[in-house]
């Protein structure tokens, strides 16, 4: 009597071939849009894997992302395999792509100059009662990535620790970085252990090939750039 023959499915792939791994290892830019909807569906079943699953569903609106970005959740349920909470996901998901595409882009600032950074962190930093250290992490053109709060301490010191500054700056793909924290003493003027503590972080960015561009003290009034002092 022949017995039916069952298809592999995605656990008998090699960690390169899964969806999931794949991703984890070279990134979303490196699936396939089958296999960014096989993610969405989670699990096949024992004759189709859910990358095959994907590819059936593509094919079903010639593999037009567009067309697909419309399809309802009965639409969905129409394909074996794909239940309410498969479909809800996938819809969930082209829904968050759709209202991203519609979103203006926002233009990210420049930074030239310590006025730049007092202009940007100004507002965060000043009427504190507390110390806090924060970081500007940039590209290769000086356009703002993001803003970063490293620590928050008391009203005379903050912890600094450079495993999280060059963790963040380093999973942010940073070109450059900026340090900043507030006196709220009101003196701007670098401390010997605000001195000392970013010469150790420019010579630790240096061996990372991570330029600290610059340590901004900021009060509510005026701030003080160890760069323009000439202090690194």
């Amino acid at each position: 009597m022949l017995k039916n023959e069952q298809k592999p499915g995605i656990k008998s792939l090699s960690p390169f071939d899964r969806p999931r791994e794949k991703l984890l290892l070279n990134g979303r830019r490196d699936l396939s849009d089958a296999e960014l909807i096989a993610i969405l569906i989670g699990s096949g079943s024992k004759n189709e894997t859910s990358v095959v699953l994907g590819q059936r569903i593509l094919a079903s609106y010639n593999h037009d992302l567009d067309k697909v970005g419309r399809v309802s959740v009965s639409d969905l349920t129409s394909f074996k395999g794909i239940g309410i909470a498969k479909a809800l996901s996938i819809v969930a998901a082209l829904e968050l792509g759709r209202r991203r595409k519609d979103r203006p882009h926002e233009v990210l600032p420049r930074i030239t100059s310590s006025r730049d950074v007092f202009d940007l962190l100004h507002p965060i930093l000043s009427d504190l009662d507390h110390e806090e250290f924060w970081m500007l992490i940039l590209n290769r053109a000086n356009l703002l990535i993001c803003k970063y709060m490293i620590s928050k301490g008391g009203q005379a010191s903050t912890v600094v620790d450079p495993k999280i500054i060059f963790g963040k700056a380093m999973e942010m793909k940073a070109a450059y970085i900026i340090l900043a924290h507030n006196h709220p003493s009101g003196n701007c003027q670098p401390s010997k252990e605000d001195i000392i503590v970013t010469q150790k972080l420019v010579q630790a960015g240096m061996l990372l090939d991570l330029n600290v561009l610059d340590h901004l003290i900021i009060t509510n009034t005026a701030f003080c750039s160890l760069v323009d002092e000439g202090i690194i």
